[in-house]
This record gives structure tokens, C-alpha cells and sequence, in this order.
């Protein structure tokens, strides 16, 4: 008899990570890149688990002093530059910057020295 292993946990956060996707306009591919990412990296599933149970970061992963909030911040300013506002406004799609914030902690650390320009470039600093 064969005996099949079903994790649930890993399938409610797949999930999770879909309807985010879905709400945020990204497409299945892109979804999927991150989700592969998120399996393959543990720290940042365990990252992803915490914002899918509190809607919040927990902020355990850091690269090279950035945590995903910084990510966050620094995503909002993006956005904030791309639509000449002070600040984000009411169309902005805050599940889209949590999924940029998660996509971009992911390429930094493939290319630290490059995101750490970008990001001392502006504001969005939280560091300890």
C-alpha cells in the first residue's frame, strides 16, 4: 500500500497566495514564480504563513538589514513617485505592494548590492 503525504498547510498557502495574486492583478505565471521561491526558501514561507495569519509582517528574514517592511515602505514610494501623489491613495492596491514587498526581498537576495542602492536612495528605512 502506498501511503500519500498530503500537506494541507503548504496547500491553504499556495491558495492564499493565489487569491492575493487574483486580487492584485498579477498573472498565474508570476504567482507561481513567487510561490516556487516561497518553497524553495524557507524564511520567507515562514514570512508568508505570519502575513497570511496577522495580515502583517513578522520581519524574522533580513537582507543585509532589510526586512520585508523596508521592502514594503520602499514599494509604496514606488508607487507614490509612479502616480505623482504624496501618498498612496485610496486606488492603491496595498495586497499588490505586500506581494511586490515578498518579490522583491526575493531578488534582493539573489542581487543584495543592487536593491541596497535602490533602496538608500530614498526613504524607507526601518533598520535596527
Amino acid at each position: 500500500m502506498s501511503h500519500i503525504i498530503c500537506a494541507t498547510e503548504k496547500m491553504k498557502a499556495y491558495e492564499g497566495l493565489q487569491m492575493l495574486c487574483e486580487y492584485a492583478g498579477k498573472p498565474p505565471e508570476w504567482c507561481n514564480e513567487l510561490w516556487i521561491t516561497m518553497l524553495t526558501d524557507h524564511a520567507m514561507y515562514r514570512e508568508f504563513l505570519y502575513y497570511l495569519e496577522h495580515h502583517g509582517f513578522a520581519d524574522y528574514m533580513k537582507v543585509a538589514g532589510y526586512s520585508l517592511t523596508d521592502c514594503y515602505v520602499w514599494q509604496m514610494e514606488q508607487y507614490n513617485l509612479l502616480n505623482d501623489s504624496g501618498k498612496n491613495t485610496a486606488n492603491c492596491n496595498k495586497e499588490a505592494m505586500v506581494l511586490q514587498a515578498f518579490w522583491t526581498m526575493a531578488q534582493m537576495k539573489k542581487n543584495p548590492g543592487c536593491y541596497m542602492r535602490k533602496m538608500s536612495e530614498g526613504n524607507g528605512m526601518d533598520r535596527e
